[in-house]
């Protein structure tokens, strides 16, 4: 097994989302926010294809309808750019913002086997986006799947900004 010190070289160490259009998220938005990166930070496998070696610093920012991922690694001045079109998450964004909101309904006032049949298509949504993700970064980075989904839902988590005004 390899040590601490050459597997840092393939992780992700620090998240920080564009907080600049953020108007305001509901409770339980802001609990997926802080659960995905305390997630993301604890374990991940992320690796650039063609840049240096981690640990990384990772900044996530809608521009443009674009997802831009800021990349930065110890002991290098430049920052990575990778950016990635949007336009074939809007669905399964919006779908899984519907789920998501049935889900915290459901917690309210249905039945634990419904509510586990509304989280086992949320978790299929979820893990639906977390493998287009992966296959939109594939040029550009390696990532397991695990990463994939706490990125999925930290995408999510910037379009909410779009939703709430």
């Amino acid at each position: 097994m390899a040590d601490n010190g050459s597997e840092s070289r393939f992780q992700i160490a620090s998240v920080s989302l564009d907080e600049r259009l953020v108007l305001r998220r509901t409770p339980e938005v802001e609990q997926e926010r802080a659960v995905a990166i305390f997630d993301l930070i604890e374990k991940n496998r992320f690796r650039l294809l063609d840049g240096p070696d981690g640990p990384y610093g990772l900044h996530l920012a809608i521009v443009e309808r674009r997802l831009n991922l800021r990349i930065t690694a110890s002991g290098r001045s430049r920052p990575v750019e990778i950016t990635v079109s949007l336009g074939g998450f809007r669905r399964i964004v919006k779908d899984y913002f519907t789920i998501c909101d049935s889900y915290y309904e459901a917690i309210k006032r249905l039945s634990p086997s419904q509510i586990e049949a509304i989280d086992a298509g949320r978790r299929a949504l979820h893990d639906e986006g977390a493998e287009m993700l992966q296959q939109a970064l594939a040029a550009h980075a390696e990532l397991d799947h695990d990463t994939a989904r706490q990125l999925f839902t930290l995408l999510c988590v910037l379009h909410f900004r779009a939703r709430s005004g």
